[in-house]
């Protein structure tokens, strides 16, 4: 895969470098006699991630691992001219198979622990397959955005995830050059999730960039996810989701002057233990029909979780995997996963008409996709939907 400039990137190119070189340039220097060695106990090694299986019914980096990794790269390209989607798909699921099982020489020795790659298609090449697919509609536009056209949709997005930090730009390399000159790139975004939080009910969700908890809500049962994750047909696309990539400024200067309790009513939430103002525990969720003793909602009109709230959209649930960026700016990769893109689209819309927490965001990327079902060996990477 190249940029539009068909020039190798030099961020790119230090992505890699930098981050090998990091890991690697201690381990190769001569170590001064004079100064003491380390004892064996002080600096345990750290314990390899389990792998993640690659093939199966689902793509990885979805629901699996579970709590997500810490680390992200997203990559938006869109097909050159005469390229074959199906060939080239086919080619990724392999490549994704030997990065996950450590036989890719790309890998520059590095072992996969976690790492997942999870391929998602866009609408132009959806409809191409079939107008009437979920996934052929592109995602409309909303307030607070400000997206230079080459941040707007796109043809392939490729969500790369792992606990070690060093695995995601070299796994993006050996991806983009398998896909050489046959994918132009739009934009790319490097992010990552604080620290797990444990919420009840055998899960956990990290803080973003505003100290708050993200993610709490969503189909985490495998009930919910057969009812608002999974696409259940055509059966092109059975066993896939849309996934939804949104990257957003975050003001954080003018959210940090506002007091704690200022803070808690923008959310709905208590910011240390992410438990609903309406009181229960962070994971049994708002009652939002409570009341002070004079009247007022416990959980404000305009607070984010109420606006939210699915019930009160009248939408199912989605499974939200949000990281924190620091560049460009300040700000959150919001991704979310569901089996109808209605899902979001209803739930901005009625956001957008009194949330308290979108005065704080403005939208600078935006784009929706078709995450393919899962493949194996004998049922390549959108083998079913490009044949």
């Amino acid at each position: 895969m190249r940029r539009v400039d068909h020039r190798p990137s030099r961020r790119a190119f230090l992505d890699v470098t930098g981050a090998l070189a990091a890991a690697g340039l201690t381990a190769g220097c001569t170590p001064d006699p004079a100064r003491p060695r380390p004892s064996a106990t002080a600096a345990p090694a750290t314990a390899i991630p389990a792998a993640v299986p690659a093939t199966g019914r689902h793509q990885a980096g979805v629901t699996v691992p579970r709590p997500a990794q810490h680390n992200l790269l997203a990559v938006v390209a869109d097909l050159a001219a005469g390229a074959a989607v199906g060939p080239l798909l086919a080619e990724l699921g392999d490549t994704i198979r030997a990065l996950t099982a450590g036989t890719d020489r790309r890998l520059l020795g590095l072992v996969p622990g976690d790492l997942t790659v999870t391929v998602g298609v866009g609408p132009r090449l959806v409809r191409a397959a079939g107008a009437s697919l979920p996934g052929a509609a592109d995602l409309p536009r909303f307030s607070r955005e400000r997206i230079d056209p080459r941040a707007r949709g796109g043809d392939l997005l490729l969500q790369i995830c792992a606990s070690d930090a060093l695995l995601v730009p070299v796994a993006a390399a050996a991806l983009l050059d398998q896909a050489g000159d046959r994918v132009r790139e739009r934009w790319r975004q490097s992010a990552r999730r604080g620290a797990d939080v444990p919420v009840g009910e055998g899960l956990a969700a990290p803080r973003n960039l505003l100290g708050f908890i993200d993610g709490i809500v969503g189909p985490h049962t495998a009930a919910e996810q057969r009812r608002d994750l999974w696409l259940s047909g055509p059966p092109e696309v059975a066993d896939g989701t849309l996934a939804v990539v949104r990257r957003m400024e975050l003001d954080l200067p003018r959210f940090a002057a506002l007091s704690v309790a200022e803070q808690e009513a923008v959310f709905g939430r208590r910011r240390a233990s992410g438990v609903p103002l309406s009181g229960g525990t962070a994971a049994s969720g708002p009652e939002l029909g409570a009341k002070t003793p004079d009247g007022r909602y416990l959980v404000p009109a305009d607070a984010h979780v109420r606006r939210a709230h699915a019930t009160v959209v009248g939408v199912g649930l989605m499974l939200r995997r949000s990281y924190s960026i620091d560049e460009p700016a300040p700000g959150l990769l919001f991704i979310s996963f569901q089996n109808d893109l209605r899902t979001f689209t209803a739930t901005l819309t009625r956001m957008d008409t009194s949330d308290a927490l979108l005065p704080f965001t403005t939208t600078t990327a935006s784009a929706s996709f078709l995450v393919l079902p899962g493949f194996d060996r004998r049922h390549p990477l959108g083998s079913r939907l490009f044949g």
